[in-house]
């Protein structure tokens, strides 16, 4: 329960500290779904950002690339620019350089 707790602590704090930097990302989907929700995002970016080790997320969206259900390009601490790709749980599929930030 106590690891339960904490991992929600950390998930909340990361979606503070991604608001405050200016990361809430806007959600969209290339094939027009329209179950994409905020809070589903905001998910989607707490995730990418655990992985990254912070950072800014510039956008969110739906991905089936890599067998991923969501995408998240974040721009890390150093400054280099990633796509973080994340499955339906939002657990890591795959970080690769982001083409178009390159």
């Amino acid at each position: 329960m106590r690891r339960r707790t904490g991992v929600m602590v950390a998930v909340a704090a990361a979606v503070v500290v991604s608001i405050g930097a200016g990361g809430a990302a806007l959600a969209s989907s290339d094939d027009g779904d329209a179950g994409v929700s905020g809070k589903q995002a905001d998910r989607a970016v707490a995730a990418a950002l655990r992985v990254t080790g912070g950072g800014h997320a510039n956008s969110v969206e739906r991905d089936s690339e890599n067998g991923a259900t969501w995408e998240v390009e974040v721009t890390k601490p150093d400054g280099n620019t990633v796509d973080v790709r994340l499955g339906a749980d939002y657990s890591l599929v795959v970080v690769e350089g982001d083409s178009e930030a390159q």
